[in-house]
């Protein structure tokens, strides 16, 4: 039996990979694997023999049926070009995000079983006249490519499990905040940049207002909540598999002064306003606050407060 993580050699694919092999250690897990097969462009960095990386494109039908087997119990799909890079390249956003998303569910149909599939989403789905607080039944109405083919992934997960052909889950991501490393091309990488930067004493940009509000969430509980999705029993989904993932909701003047209130004044004022019509083109378009009553019954977590994140970031990554 395997689990077969797309992005595995990325920042969310490897902690998901980690997170799986801990709970299988401890005796925990949901759904139960022998190997995880991380298929990606890039080497998975999690050093463990149950581990076995795979080189290529989650759009290569011939690669995906070597890799997802009728010994496939599950299946995260976390590859994809990010909201920057769907922007400025058209083609290739519908080539991976929705090629590759359907490439990916017709290997698990026809691969005599039928497996779990935990599709990663966002919040990008959404746009145009929205209320203060999203509700579950809004509909999704993107403002930007990244969003659209989000959207037509989550309809085609909804509907190749409707027809009985997968076991799907949709999870609508937070932007995540505070990511370690570098900054990627997603549109939203400046809601790490303006803790994470300044925390090791180097200037950052602030490219939207500072009213613009977020609906956020850490590393460790979006990879936690990933992984719970794979475990959640079908019959509590109901037909409509797509769920907004817990966050918290705070403004960006908000997520300063929580760099302050961690990492001091000083740190604060490494971050400048310098704002790019073409982050706050497509950011300034997200929703800010999600109604998730359901998933929080469900078992899903939400972190405490932006405080909390910063701190955690900062004690696991800042000398």
């Amino acid at each position: 039996m395997n689990i077969v993580v797309t992005g595995g050699g990325g920042f969310l694919g490897s902690r998901v990979i980690q997170l799986l092999l801990e709970r299988k250690d401890r005796g925990e897990a949901g759904v139960d694997f022998e190997q995880i097969i991380s298929l990606d462009l890039a080497e998975c960095p999690v050093a463990d023999s149950r581990v076995r990386s795979v080189a290529g494109d989650v759009a290569d039908p011939n690669l995906l049926a070597s890799v997802i087997t009728a010994e496939t119990t599950g299946i995260f799909h976390l590859a994809a070009v990010l909201s920057g890079g769907s922007e400025e390249d058209f083609d290739l956003a519908m080539k991976i995000n929705v090629g590759g998303t359907q490439a990916i569910l017709d290997a698990a149909r026809t691969s005599g079983v039928k497996p779990r599939i935990v599709f990663s989403s966002s919040l990008a789905v959404f746009g145009g006249l929205m209320p203060e607080v999203v509700p579950e039944s809004l509909a999704a109405q993107p403002g930007s490519t990244y969003g659209a083919v989000k959207a037509i992934g989550e309809l085609l997960v909804n509907e190749y499990s409707r027809k009985g052909f997968v076991d799907g889950r949709v999870c609508r991501l937070p932007t995540i905040s505070v990511r370690p490393g570098k900054p990627n091309s997603a549109a939203s990488s400046f809601a790490s940049g303006l803790i994470r930067e300044p925390l090791n004493g180097i200037p950052s940009d602030c490219p939207v207002p500072v009213d613009t509000r977020m609906w956020l969430s850490s590393p460790d509980i979006a990879v936690g909540n990933l992984v719970h999705a794979l475990e959640v029993d079908a019959g509590l989904l109901g037909p409509w598999r797509t769920l907004n993932l817990p966050g918290i909701s705070v403004t960006v003047d908000q997520m300063l002064e929580s760099l302050a209130n961690v990492g001091g004044r000083e740190a604060r004022e490494l971050v400048t306003l310098n704002l790019d019509a073409r982050v706050m083109d497509i950011v300034c378009s997200w929703p800010g606050d999600f109604d998730v009553e359901r998933p929080l019954r469900l078992g899903f977590a939400k972190d405490v407060d932006f405080d909390d994140v910063v701190r955690q970031y900062r004690d696991e990554y800042v000398d």
